[in-house]
């Protein structure tokens, strides 16, 4: 079965940040991911960590302004300084989490510059990050996103990803595979996984559609996980869904599946 990983962005938010710490742990997870840590002191949150014997296995770089529709900016020609910025804060908050994962989003493509330019700038942002991360024994996340949920999205399927991933040509780089996301851009889960797995460095997963607990749509999960498993597949897999009930009740298909 899979090494699970639970991802507190999206679960337990019934209570503060804060708080989801110890309520993963009484629920068995000693590994957590956040999206974006920043909105607490790097200091506070490694405490939170330490008091849950918890590991933090993932975080986001800053992804511009959230609340104002921002879904990263990696891709953005006009924001690279911007961008850097936030890979610094980003690197900063791993070394004192202790974190060995930052995943990148390439945000959505402007609409005022050329296909060639976006591209450039994307490839020479996850350049800078590569090299950067690894400075840090920090390894380098990329995550596709599907179209439907945001449009114009610059990265949404797992053959551009390694595409760019040859083109950059460093070996601190890896896909952060998003069942759900993938799952709507292209379906065909399990040979996409097995035909590059030396390229996925953590998975995630929801199910489809409404990206709810696994159980509630279309996906079969215990061929999935089984699957992870035929291939040797040894990172991490991560609970990163909205529950349809609650946090608690929505993790009733561990006992089932897992």
């Amino acid at each position: 079965m899979p090494d699970f990983a639970v991802n507190l962005s999206m679960l337990f938010t019934e209570v503060p940040l804060a708080e989801r710490f110890s309520l993963a742990a009484e629920h068995g997870f000693r590994k957590v991911e956040i999206q974006f840590p920043y909105e607490l002191p790097a200091v506070q949150l490694a405490s939170l960590l330490e008091q849950n014997k918890q590991q933090l296995v993932l975080l986001n770089a800053p992804a511009g302004n959230w609340h104002k529709s921002d879904r990263g900016i990696a891709c953005q020609p006009h924001r690279i300084e911007e961008f850097r910025q936030g890979i610094s804060l980003a690197i900063e908050y791993a070394n004192i989490l202790k974190c060995n994962n930052i995943n990148i989003l390439s945000g959505i493509a402007p609409v005022d510059y050329e296909p060639i330019e976006i591209k450039q700038t994307f490839i020479d942002n996850l350049r800078f990050c590569a090299e950067s991360f690894a400075k840090a024994g920090i390894q380098l996340l990329v995550e596709a996103i599907n179209t439907q949920d945001i449009p114009g999205f610059y990265l949404n399927n797992s053959r551009q990803a390694f595409d760019l991933f040859n083109e950059i040509d460093h070996p601190n780089i890896k896909l952060q595979y998003d069942i759900y996301h993938m799952q709507i851009m292209e379906g065909n889960l399990i040979q996409t996984l097995r035909e590059n797995l030396d390229k996925i460095g953590h998975i995630q997963f929801a199910d489809v559609p409404g990206r709810h607990e696994p159980q509630t749509g279309e996906l079969n999960f215990s061929n999935i996980f089984q699957a992870l498993d035929d291939m040797g597949y040894s990172g991490i897999t991560s609970l990163e869904y909205n529950p349809s009930t609650s946090t608690t009740e929505s993790l009733r298909w561990m006992k089932q599946i897992a």
